[in-house]
């Protein structure tokens, strides 16, 4: 037995390198699977170093988004296309004017996300308005507008405008040229000078059968709040803008956020269920940022919900005097189609199923009032009630996939094409991937075993002198 084992040590030592890079090379290619999960852990916001709010960008805009310019006259306003996400900016004074080529059958909605200079003072009534035209000047839906609030604190601000079929007005149902409309409203105070500005331009296709729904909105809904999800929290680095947005789905998150800065996140809600989400803000640390303060933030921290349009459901802030604080959004009704003929817009706000944005804003006040070191954020998220059938669309979103509510599904997923009548889809690119990298574990662990089993055979042969 001496000797076996001594022969067994030899050739485990002599292939040592070999038996490395097979490992390797199999993790490797495990790890290397899109939407594989990481082979180490992430390491918590708090041990990992932030950008200070001085150079983090107030904004990520989508990558590679084309520019466009708005110009002040609707005769040479450029086209914008649903699907595509466009960057601009949005001058001090008046309107500026982009132009839709609409059909007569689907419903659009333009998202505009205006960003001042993270420097700029402001005002708690300075913000955007957008509205939707027709090409005799009429509002094709109510103006909506975006605005600073409370915390005075400049932020990403964003408004959206529709044109919705079927509609019971007898405006905007036909097929032609339509205009968006982007201004600032209410800047007597503050600083002159552009803002950046992207434009989410969506299309909503019509229903496959008519009469699917009852085209009234819900006449009652459970408002009740559950209680928040407990537990330990996992740790997550929140997106900088709404094409960024890091995924979520039911549970407790922990991330860091600046005074100053914007995060958000994304969470799949489908057909008939509904969203809930509280935020906790912690004390800060010593020494954090070298301002120890006593005073009061009024709307300190802003927690915002946006639908998978980006169109503002409800909102909530929170004032903050130095300690923890926390605050939930109110409740919203399930997602529903017929949600969009309520008045309230916390109702008509949740028509459609797919991805809804958390968004998270820190006041820049709260660093002078009590240092520029990161507070703790956490998320508590709770998703409601199994996923429902849906109304069923007649083709496919513009970007597609987009009413789909599997978690990825904001990029496009696995559904059947032209079909986004389901609710939470397990064929999003996360799924695909882990699936993936289920195989590709099982495949490489077999591989491993198979090795070494080699090596245990080959290593008794050559003991017993065979």
């Amino acid at each position: 037995m001496g000797r076996r084992t001594a022969w067994w040590r030899g050739i485990w030592r002599r292939t040592a390198w070999w038996r490395v890079a097979v490992v390797g090379a199999v993790l490797g290619a495990v790890a290397g699977v899109p939407g594989a999960p990481a082979l180490a852990a992430s390491p918590s916001p708090s041990a990992s170093s932030s950008p200070s709010s001085a150079t983090a960008p107030s904004y990520v805009f989508a990558a590679g988004a084309p520019s466009v310019k708005g110009t002040v006259s609707t005769g040479d306003a450029e086209l914008l296309e649903p699907g595509r996400t466009y960057r601009s900016s949005l001058p001090s004074e008046g309107k500026v004017y982009y132009r839709l080529d609409l059909d007569s059958t689907s419903s659009v909605y333009v998202a505009a996300t205006a960003v001042p200079p993270s420097d700029t003072p402001v005002t708690a009534t300075e913000g955007v308005r957008v509205t939707v035209q027709d090409a005799d000047g009429r509002f094709c839906s109510a103006p909506d507008t975006a605005t600073i609030g409370a915390g005075r604190s400049p932020r990403p601000l964003t408004a959206w405008g529709a044109r919705t079929l079927p509609s019971k007005r007898s405006l905007c149902r036909g097929a032609g040229t339509y205009y968006v409309a982007v201004e600032r409203v209410l800047r007597t105070e503050s600083v002159p000078g552009d803002w950046d500005l992207e434009l989410a331009p969506v299309r909503e296709p019509r229903l496959r059968q008519t009469g699917s729904t009852t085209g009234e909105a819900p006449e009652s809904w459970d408002s009740a709040t559950p209680s928040p999800p407990g537990g330990g929290a996992v740790p997550v680095r929140g997106g900088g803008g709404f094409g960024s947005a890091t995924a979520l789905e039911q549970g407790v998150w922990r991330d860091d956020v600046r005074p100053g800065q914007t995060l958000f996140y994304e969470v799949p809600v489908g057909w008939g269920q509904q969203v809930y989400a509280t935020a906790e803000i912690s004390s800060p640390e010593a020494g954090a940022g070298g301002v120890s303060g006593k005073g009061l933030v009024p709307g300190a921290v802003n927690l915002a919900l946006y639908n998978p349009v980006r169109g503002l459901v409800d909102d909530t802030s929170i004032s903050y005097s130095g300690s923890q604080r926390s605050g939930a959004l109110p409740a919203v009704p399930p997602v529903g189609y017929d949600n969009r003929y309520a008045v309230s817009g916390r109702v008509s706000g949740m028509r459609f199923a797919g991805a809804y944005f958390l968004v998270v804003h820190l006041a820049a006040r709260v660093g002078e009032e009590f240092g520029d070191g990161p507070l703790g954020l956490t998320l508590r998220v709770r998703v409601k009630g199994e996923p429902e059938g849906g109304p069923g669309y007649a083709g496919e979103s513009e970007p597609a996939g987009l009413f789909q509510a599997g978690l990825g599904s904001s990029s496009g997923d696995g559904a059947a094409p032209g079909d986004e009548s389901g609710g939470v889809s397990g064929s999003g690119h996360g799924s695909v991937g882990m699936k993936v990298a289920a195989f590709g574990g099982i495949g490489a662990g077999t591989l491993v075993l198979g090795v070494l089993g080699v090596w245990v055979v080959v290593g008794r042969r050559r003991a017993a002198g065979v």
